[in-house]
């Protein structure tokens, strides 16, 4: 029997959805246009077709990046609705292949990103929400986005953070735009680790100790920072010159390296065991979830399944740990199979 493998962060672009994108908006959408020239991004039965080669792995999908408020902010409620009614029909038509999606969310509307939760959850049967590492240039940090994790933690599922940084933010100041897809390769984690770190400091867990973020590619540079948050945050506070008090006394009442190890991250490092490895010992394997970002490897969906499976493979893990950042952990933060 083959063992389980649930894919907790891939992504998929319902047609509906983009058609919708597309007439509310004369924007160039590079990016988002780009995704859908990818044939599993859009269809399903291309996607099935290409899982065949992997047996026992299943999905839980989720929009791709840019985020609806970004796309077409004007429009981002309706857009994420039908978004949402588009994947929970896909994750019914995708048979075992698909145990669930996570719900988008108009983020620009915090008011009907709580109206959404709800009724993603409630009637559609999403297993989480999406939420990026900023909206709009504001921070996740921001009291008003409270309401939306005070949701989520009374809903009890999580939300699957992704990381977003547009390629005209610029690499050095005196610049016009990024070089090289550095916004991607560079930006993306640091945005992803300070999303994380600045929620950590805010006492979000102080305030619902059950809630539960997922941190799209192991977290960005979070695993490698235990130096810099544990002993090099004992100095906190005197690098600032006197008179920066709201900047260095963080409503949190734990250190804050302990505070960043109760997020959640997943595998989706493209394959490579190293970063996995970084992510198991700083989160934990009670907190790893496989993921592998398909489809966007440059062979179009199964690259990063293959080098994704192969490096949990050959980690030096027992076989209950194996199986618990393949699936277990995946069942039980996102309650499938109740």
């Amino acid at each position: 029997m083959p063992v389980e493998s649930i894919d907790v962060f891939c992504h998929f672009l319902p047609r509906r959805y983009c058609d919708a994108v597309q007439a509310s908006t004369n924007k160039t959408l590079w990016m988002f246009e780009r995704a859908q020239r990818i044939p599993a991004m859009v269809d399903l039965k291309a996607r099935l077709e290409l899982l065949e080669e992997f047996p026992g792995y299943r999905q839980v999908i989720s929009l791709s990046s840019p985020p609806t408020e970004a796309l077409a902010p004007g429009h981002s409620a309706e857009l994420t609705q039908l978004a949402n009614d588009e994947l929970a029909r896909i994750a019914a038509d995708g048979g075992k292949r698909i145990c669930g999606f996570a719900a988008a969310l108009p983020l620009n509307d915090v008011a009907a990103s709580v109206k959404e939760a709800r009724r993603a959850v409630d009637q559609l049967g999403a297993v989480g929400v999406q939420v990026f590492t900023s909206v709009l240039g504001r921070p996740l940090d921001d009291p008003e986005f409270q309401p939306l994790f005070q949701v989520m933690a009374e809903l009890d599922r999580p939300l699957l953070l992704h990381p977003t940084r547009a390629m005209s933010v610029s690499d050095y100041s005196e610049e016009n735009s990024s070089k090289y897809d550095l916004w991607w390769a560079i930006g993306w984690p640091h945005e992803t680790t300070l999303a994380l770190i600045r929620l950590a400091f805010s006492g979000i867990f102080d305030q619902l100790p059950n809630l539960k973020i997922v941190a799209h590619h192991v977290g960005g540079y979070l695993p490698m920072m235990g130096g810099r948050l544990g002993p090099g945050m004992d100095l906190l506070g005197t690098r600032h010159p006197p008179g920066s008090t709201d900047h260095v006394k963080p409503p949190l009442n734990e250190p804050v390296l302990k505070a960043c190890a109760r997020f959640y991250a997943d595998t989706a490092s493209f394959g490579w065991q190293a970063a996995i490895e970084c992510g198991k010992a700083f989160f934990g394997t009670d907190r790893l979830l496989f993921a592998t970002d398909m489809p966007f490897d440059s062979g179009g969906g199964p690259d990063y399944i293959r080098t994704t499976l192969a490096a949990i493979d050959t980690m030096e893990l027992s076989d209950s740990e194996r199986q618990q950042i393949l699936s277990g952990n995946a069942r039980r933060l996102f309650r499938l199979g109740e």
